[in-house]
């Protein structure tokens, strides 16, 4: 499980616990440079994140499910493309693969070798439905700098065997028929879920955080479609 900007392992907790509950094995993963605030972020990139995915994946003796939220969708799409055989779904939180050479998001304003969490005025309305003051300042506690070139870095999948890979989206912003009709139009950025092979997309109607706002049915949802029930 990879958790998006600004985010460590620990905020999947409310979704593992479903997930375990359903008799599966999780790993929650803090990525290369967010170990605390003030860790080192200099010259950690996109890449790194992703070959930390693979050194999991290259210790484990089974293929595992990728779930990436936000721009944790970027990382576990390289991490399959590195070693489609040991992925067997991936599952995309309120975010879509990114194409060969685009960049998660290069409008973030950076401070130093790194991206703090913005005010909320840098987000859409949409971003923050339903986070409430509360939910906001304990996202602010939480938040650890991302590091900055994750976000600029260019993405590099080149194997088609990725497609293959049996994949979902958990909408939150916006709805499935939107998702598939910029699909069928030939919508550049969803280019990528164009050629998945076998795609399903799940509505979770919230803002771009649904492990802060949704918890409960994020985790319920996620056990339905590791388990191939949804």
């Amino acid at each position: 499980m990879i958790p998006g900007f600004w985010l460590d392992g620990a905020s999947w907790a409310p979704a593992t616990r479903d997930l375990e509950a359903a008799g599966h094995r999780t790993l929650a993963m803090t990525l290369p440079g967010k170990e605390s605030p003030i860790a080192s972020r200099h010259g950690i990139g996109l890449r790194d994140h992703i070959d930390a995915v693979v050194d999991v994946l290259d210790s484990i003796d089974a293929p595992a499910v990728l779930v990436g939220h936000s721009g944790g969708a970027a990382i576990i799409q390289g991490a399959a493309d590195a070693r489609p055989e040991s992925v067997a779904k991936l599952i995309y939180v309120d975010a879509v693969p990114l194409p060969d050479g685009g960049v998660v998001n290069d409008e973030l304003p950076v401070v130093g070798c790194s991206i703090p969490l913005p005010g909320w005025e840098v987000f859409d309305d949409a971003d923050l439905t339903d986070l409430t003051d509360p939910l906001r300042q304990e996202f602010r506690r939480m938040a650890i700098p991302e590091p900055a070139l994750v976000a600029t870095d260019p993405q590099s999948v080149r194997n088609a065997a990725r497609f293959g890979i049996p994949a979902a989206v958990i909408a939150c912003e916006f709805s499935a028929a939107q998702i598939q009709g910029w699909i069928e139009s030939g919508e550049a950025f969803t280019s990528e879920l164009a050629r998945i092979e076998k795609l399903s997309i799940h509505e979770l109607p919230t803002g771009h955080w649904p492990q802060l706002t949704r918890p409960a049915e994020l985790g319920q949802l996620l056990a339905d479609v590791v388990g191939n029930r949804g």
